[in-house]
């Protein structure tokens, strides 16, 4: 019964463009409704839900029907009909960012988008682009490239694990500007930790040295409570296949109208004009049903709400963590102001390496987490999701005291 609810809510909710209501994040029946949405594995409790989300069971099945479609149709499909609904799912995400349907491009994931901003934006020989030491090690690694390309120098700030305050992140970041600084990667929810950067503040101080942002937002959207341009950046990349719950091989590039045509494409084009985003979208053939199931992916979100749903994921978080933070040997690595962190949270235990524990938590409890680097120090990333219960989250506080003590 309560399934059949939900079904109806979620439809009656979107088609009259309602705001869904709101569920107090401790409210396990009316999460258990949601949870029974999910299929995750029975041989486990996946805890490491940060690499990639789960679609929704009425996801999973519209990309069945998209698949099977595709596949009946062939080239009619994506010659024919594929235009025309693709525009009505960029007009869905249009309306979910806050962005203009001119200034967003559907890519695999936000590691492609941010090659193509990186290898894209128009560098000069000596300019100078300033990281943070928590940033991803992907678009590290593609800065590197570009440095040895194009003679750019790289610098990074290291942000403190549990910070006092925004400004103190954004002084950091601001003493480290220099006249050759030309652009700064901010990243809105650390992989690693799961801080939460204040982007827009970094971005509204980095505007008043000419300084241009590019947000790696690769875990904030449907996360986090936000449009994208109350962001403040000109750049960003995100991944659909994360917490908007679309298909795994979906992402999302943004960039501000006016700056489309700095950035020189990384895939050939010479059909679209220069402030014409398509331009930078230039890949041939690609699967369109994952594709179409975003639109299913955002109606689904939509029907939870991502006030809720940030508020839901926190909780789960701080329910793990609160039971563990005094317990000896145990250390969190996650800030403990709840306004600077979401789903992801990361711990180690003195004297036993992170791989080790993450290995013990899978071998003796069925607990699946992963190992994330923190400098020269590793850690345990535990990222639940709205199927997670508390009694899988019981069963990880019992874990880790048992292996602490």
């Amino acid at each position: 019964m309560l399934d059949f609810v939900f079904d109806v809510f979620l439809h009656r909710s979107l088609a009259l463009s309602q705001s869904p209501p709101s569920i107090a994040p401790d409210d396990e029946p009316g999460w258990n409704v949601i949870r029974r949405q999910y299929t995750p594995s029975p041989d486990f409790i996946n805890l490491e839900n940060g690499y990639f989300g789960a679609p929704a069971i009425p996801v999973q099945a519209a990309l069945r029907r998209y698949q099977e479609q595709v596949d009946r149709e062939n080239s009619y499909f994506l010659r024919v009909r594929f235009p025309e609904r693709l525009e009505r799912v960029m007009a869905a995400l249009a309306a979910f960012t806050g962005a203009g349907r001119d200034e967003l491009l559907i890519t695999r994931n936000a590691m492609e988008s941010l090659n193509i901003l990186i290898q894209g934006y128009p560098f000069v020989a000596g300019d100078a682009v300033l990281l943070a030491q928590h940033d991803y090690d992907s678009p590290i690694d593609t800065f590197g490239m570009v440095r040895e390309r194009k003679g750019l120098e790289l610098a990074a700030v290291d942000i403190p694990l549990d910070p006092d305050s925004d400004e103190e992140i954004v002084a950091l970041y601001e003493r480290a500007i220099t006249p050759r600084t030309r652009l700064v990667l901010v990243t809105h929810v650390v992989h690693r930790t799961g801080q939460v950067m204040p982007v827009a503040k970094i971005a509204a101080m980095a505007r008043g040295r000419g300084v241009d942002v590019i947000a790696d937002a690769a875990h904030s959207l449907a996360h986090l409570d936000y449009k994208v341009p109350e962001l403040g950046v000109q750049f960003a990349a995100f991944n659909l296949h994360k917490w908007v719950g679309a298909p795994l091989g979906t992402g999302l590039l943004y960039i501000a109208r006016d700056r489309i045509a700095d950035i020189a494409a990384l895939y050939g084009d010479v059909g679209h004009a220069p402030g014409d985003i398509g331009r930078l979208g230039h890949f041939s053939a690609v699967p369109p049903a994952p594709i179409l199931a975003i639109e299913d992916a955002l109606r689904f979100h939509g029907s939870i709400g991502t006030r809720n749903k940030e508020e839901r994921l926190r909780y789960l978080a701080r329910y793990w963590m609160e039971r563990v933070r005094d317990v000896p040997g145990v250390r969190l690595y996650t800030p403990r102001d709840p306004r600077r962190h979401g789903a992801l949270a990361s711990f180690g235990i003195a004297g036993i390496a992170a791989r080790e524990v993450a290995q013990r938590l899978m071998d003796d409890y069925r607990i699946f987490t992963v190992v994330r680097g923190i400098g020269a120090e590793e850690c345990v990333r535990v990222t639940p999701h709205l199927y997670t219960s508390l009694d899988d989250l019981d069963a990880l506080v019992v874990a880790i005291r048992a292996l602490a003590g």
